[in-house]
This record gives structure tokens, C-alpha cells and sequence, in this order.
């Protein structure tokens, strides 16, 4: 009973109703949400914390930056699923709060523009190396489909690609990348095709911020080819998995273009399918798998292979990373 009226009592005020609906839309920084409402930092800030501490809203720190949004789950979160029902969208001064913040996400959207447009002859050189995207995401759906995903975890999301591909069989996505260049470009793309389900935060493959057993599937996606330690990568997201989750690694099969460590900073050359395989059974994982996607027309194409492992019914919550390796 005392942490609902704490709740209550800290959503009962007409700025905090305003930031919630604004953080119902899309996640903010504390700067970004004082241009939102026009009031100073200190008392945003202020509003903040008792949404933190009430369970309705929580803190993602990113560097320098911290964005915030609603709780996933808890009594705050079905607190915040009943409120928001019930705030007037037609309020005059929430209709400004709305204004601004299509401002910003605008502005988002246009440093996203004139990023990809600045590397898209890259990708674009890169992806006529190997099979469509889309055949690869329909493989990536297709080895998933038997599971009910409550919750998908994307590793080196980048853009949010796969959390957009995914967007639609999950109930949650979450997408980690040390980039915060990246994190700003997947941000402003899942804001603009409205997926509030899925969001992202920074975190290295070697730590992933998670709790262990807490997602239904992991995704390491053309990930391992940029790491040092591939193998800590993927114990580290086993140890994420819930008994019976999935992980899923897309990557280069075995090549010898050295270019793609000078142009495209690759720091190995694809792997082999027993080199990955022993990998993940060396963290307990189960039932690995491999599908090769190849062009047929290219004598210079990179083979894509999809590993699907399963993590064990009796998994522990955490695993050796040194028998791992």
C-alpha cells in the first residue's frame, strides 16, 4: 500500500502527467525534455527522480547522456498503463509539449539522413558482396518462430535493423551498442516507425547489463567479426538467455578478402562452422545448428551462415568464461 500511494503521489502533478505522456512517445534526455516542457534543468531534473524512485519511469545512462522512459514492468508500470489513458491529449499545453517534441525527433531524423547518406556507398558496395538483407532476416524470423519472444536482445545493434525486423513477433526488444553515434541513428528510427516496444541503450558484447536467464533470444548479427574475444561475446549472451532462449549469430563464413579489414575494420575473416559451434557448446548451450546463404553468381561472394544454439533447460545463471575460451 505505501509504495502505491508513493507512486500515486509522485504522478499526481500536472508537470510530471505532462512528462509522462511525452516519455510514452519516446525516450529523452533531461535537456531534450526541458526544451519539451520550457522549464529549467533543475526542476525537470527534480520531477525525474520522483517518477525514478515512484517505479514509473527508469534512467538509462549512456555515456555523458541519460535518456528516460516508462518502466517495463512492476506496479509502476501498470500505474503508468493506467494513467495514460486518462490524460487529455486535447490540453493545450500538452498539445505544445507534442509540438516541441516532434521538433526534436525531426531533428534526430535529419542527423540520421545525413549520416547514412554519408556511408550508404559503402554499405551499398558491401551488401552486393552477398545475399539480399531480406533473405537473411527472413532466415533470422524462420528460427525463431517456434518460440514465444518476450523479450528479444539484440547485441551491436547499430541502426536497430534487426530490432525493426523482429518488431512485430516480440513483446520487447532491447538493443545494446558502445556507439552512441549509432544509438542516437536506431533511437530516431524506431521513434519514426513508432516502435515503442523496443528501445536501446549502451553496453559492450563483454557486458551486456543484463540480467541472466532474462530474454528469449539473443542476437549477435555480422557482431563477432568486429571483437577481439568473439568467444566472450557469446558466453556472455548465454548467460542472458532463459532456459530454452536462443541465439542467433550471423556471420561470414571463412574468406580471404583482406580488404575487409582495411576498409570495413573486420578483425577476423569470417568464421568456420565448427569453430562457432564449439564455441557455443563450450558454454552449454544445445541443438546448434548452421544455414548458409550464398550467391550463385558471384565468384567473389561471402557466404552468410545463420548459427542457431539453445540454451540448456538446466542452464546455470552464470557461466565460466574461462572454460568458455
Amino acid at each position: 500500500m505505501d509504495d502505491l500511494l508513493i507512486a500515486l503521489r509522485a504522478a499526481g502533478e500536472a508537470t510530471r502527467l505532462r512528462i509522462l505522456a511525452v516519455l510514452a512517445r519516446s525516450e529523452l534526455t533531461v535537456s531534450e525534455l526541458c526544451k519539451v516542457l520550457g522549464q529549467t534543468q533543475p526542476r525537470v531534473s527534480r520531477h525525474l527522480r520522483l517518477l525514478c524512485e515512484a517505479g514509473l519511469l527508469v534512467r538509462n545512462a549512456q555515456g555523458t547522456s541519460a535518456f528516460y522512459r516508462p518502466a517495463r514492468s512492476g506496479r509502476g508500470r501498470e500505474l503508468f498503463d493506467a494513467i495514460l489513458p486518462l490524460i487529455d491529449e486535447d490540453d493545450p499545453g500538452l498539445q505544445s509539449d507534442l509540438r516541441r517534441l516532434a521538433a526534436i525527433r525531426a531533428e534526430r531524423a535529419e542527423i540520421a539522413a545525413a549520416y547514412f547518406e554519408a556511408v550508404a556507398s559503402d554499405w551499398n558496395r558491401m551488401r552486393t558482396r552477398h545475399v539480399a538483407d531480406d533473405e537473411v532476416e527472413a532466415a533470422m524470423i524462420a528460427a525463431v518462430e517456434d518460440l514465444n519472444v518476450s523479450q528479444l536482445l539484440d547485441v551491436g545493434t547499430g541502426t536497430g535493423r534487426v530490432l525493426e525486423v523482429f518488431a512485430d513477433h516480440i513483446e520487447r526488444g532491447i538493443g545494446v551498442d558502445l556507439s552512441q553515434q549509432m544509438l542516437d541513428l536506431a533511437r530516431s528510427r524506431l521513434d519514426e516507425l513508432g516502435h515503442r516496444h523496443c528501445s536501446v541503450r549502451q553496453a559492450n558484447a563483454y557486458d551486456l547489463g543484463v540480467d541472466a536467464g532474462s530474454v528469449d533470444v539473443a542476437v549477435l548479427h555480422h557482431v563477432l567479426h568486429f571483437l577481439d574475444d568473439p568467444v566472450a561475446s557469446i558466453a556472455e549472451a548465454a548467460r542472458a538467455l532463459r532456459p530454452g532462449g536462443r541465439l542467433l549469430i550471423v556471420d561470414f563464413g571463412p574468406h580471404r578478402d583482406e580488404s575487409m579489414r582495411a576498409d570495413y575494420a573486420h578483425h577476423w575473416l569470417g568464421f568456420a562452422d565448427d569453430e562457432v559451434t564449439d564455441w557455443c557448446t563450450n558454454v552449454g548451450l544445445i541443438d546448434v545448428t548452421t544455414q548458409h546463404l550464398t550467391l550463385t553468381d558471384k565468384e567473389d561472394g561471402l557466404t552468410v551462415t545463420l548459427w542457431t544454439a539453445t540454451q540448456h533447460q538446466d542452464a546455470p545463471a552464470l557461466y565460466n568464461l574461462e572454460a568458455a575460451s
